[in-house]
């Protein structure tokens, strides 16, 4: 299971809980949050969070990484391998950007996993001597497997990891390892492209440019081809759910414009439905509902949920509403489920509602997108306050924490 920096005790307490986690990765800290005291906390109400592992500092009753990375095994290399592992078993928890609440545990076996990137990479353009650049975080869907570090290793590529987004490091890192593809939200790519340092260096081994999370403006597309002529920018659409389109590097420039593609496994099957679960019409508005090989059949402990999150012949209901382009490709037209996109992270409104509302000042409160010409929305919470009470916004930041 990977959860988000930003997970809190909230999420990770019930993450925990749901999977029956004996262990847990962390940092010592992240900005000002340790994250060590979280652990403790989870471990003394759950016993069966047997192990806490630290980068960074480890307090007495946790283990350091650094520590058991150095320390030489002990187990015989003939008794590992007598371990067996069942490919239909999960290989890993994903997690959902679901409207309901904290976030559901996607599981990912590690056939459907391994499909998934080698899929993604047959349409992305990966030889023996491409290099990645990944920079979003691993934690995420698709700098991990779509086809992402996954994705490229299967093929026998390198892939140089960064953590720093600046502009400047991030050309720097393209100019010396002749970089070829990078994964972007369109937040990122907008930030690189209007800093002037891109005229700098060398960028010409960039060859694709991969978009998703959120929808890139056709202006966005026709700048990064004019500052960097060697790139095609190619659209994708996922979920960490399963079905992945991509645009085709060969799909002529209007429909590489328009759409953000079509599945990548013939086996996935697409349906776009209206209210009453009715096929639309060709041409017209529906909700995207699919299925296929690497798409879950149910979030983890989540029987009530999956009951309205899939049709009854096993669809899962996205909340992405789209139509159907004349080439067959798909256009995204909004969203059905109630998420704020703030720079390519789905954020639960519902989510964030539910905790302010757990601030005595506070008798009533909506979450809303606003537009921000960066990151595409900012959330923005409207507050009706208790008669007579106050609270600004410093307090209420640090009552989220």
């Amino acid at each position: 299971l990977r959860a988000l920096p930003a997970h809190r005790y909230l999420e990770i307490s019930q993450f925990v809980q749901i999977a029956g986690a004996i262990g847990c990765v962390m940092p010592d800290r992240h900005r000002d949050f340790d994250f060590c005291a979280l652990v403790e906390r989870i471990r003394k109400e759950q016993p069966q969070l047997k192990h806490g592992i630290v980068l960074g500092e480890a307090p007495p009753g946790l283990l350091s990484l650094d520590a058991l990375i150095a320390k030489k095994a002990t187990r015989d290399s003939a008794e590992l391998a007598k371990i067996k592992i069942d490919p239909c078993d999960p290989a890993l928890f994903l997690l959902s950007g679901g409207t309901t609440g904290v976030p559901k545990l996607i599981p990912r076996t590690h056939n459907d996993y391994v499909y998934n990137s080698k899929m993604a990479g047959s349409v992305t353009g990966i030889a023996g001597d491409s290099v990645l650049l990944d920079v979003l975080p691993i934690s995420h869907n698709l700098p991990l497997a779509c086809p992402g570090l996954q994705g490229f290793v299967f093929k026998g590529a390198r892939v140089v990891l960064s953590t720093d987004t600046a502009p400047e490091s991030i050309f720097r890192l393209v100019e010396k390892h002749r970089v070829t593809h990078i994964h972007v939200v369109p937040a990122l790519l907008i930030r690189w492209l209007n800093d002037p340092a891109i005229s700098r260096y060398d960028l010409s081994s960039l060859c694709v440019i991969q978009s998703g999370g959120q929808r890139l403006q056709p202006e966005t597309r026709a700048k990064t081809h004019e500052l960097i002529p060697s790139v095609i920018v190619q659209e994708n659409f996922g979920m960490a759910e399963g079905v992945l389109m991509f645009v085709r590097l060969d799909d002529p420039l209007d429909v590489r414009l328009e759409t953000v593609g079509r599945p990548i496994c013939p086996d996935d099957e697409i349906l776009l439905l209206d209210e009453d679960d009715k096929v639309v019409p060709f041409g017209e508005i529906g909700e995207f509902c699919c299925r296929g090989p690497y798409t879950l059949r149910g979030y983890y402990g989540a029987a009530e949920h999956n009951k309205r999150a899939f049709t009854p012949d096993g669809f899962y209901r996205s909340g992405d509403l789209m139509r159907q382009h004349n080439s067959g490709n798909y256009m995204v037209e909004g969203r059905k489920k109630d998420l704020i996109n703030r720079g390519g992270e789905k954020i639960s409104a519902e989510e964030i509602e539910n905790l302010i509302l757990s601030h005595p000042a506070v008798q009533n409160v909506a979450c809303v997108p606003v537009p921000c010409a960066e990151l595409g929305e900012r959330m923005c919470a409207c507050l009706v306050l208790q008669p007579g009470a106050g609270i600004t916004f410093d307090e209420l930041i640090h009552f989220l924490e």
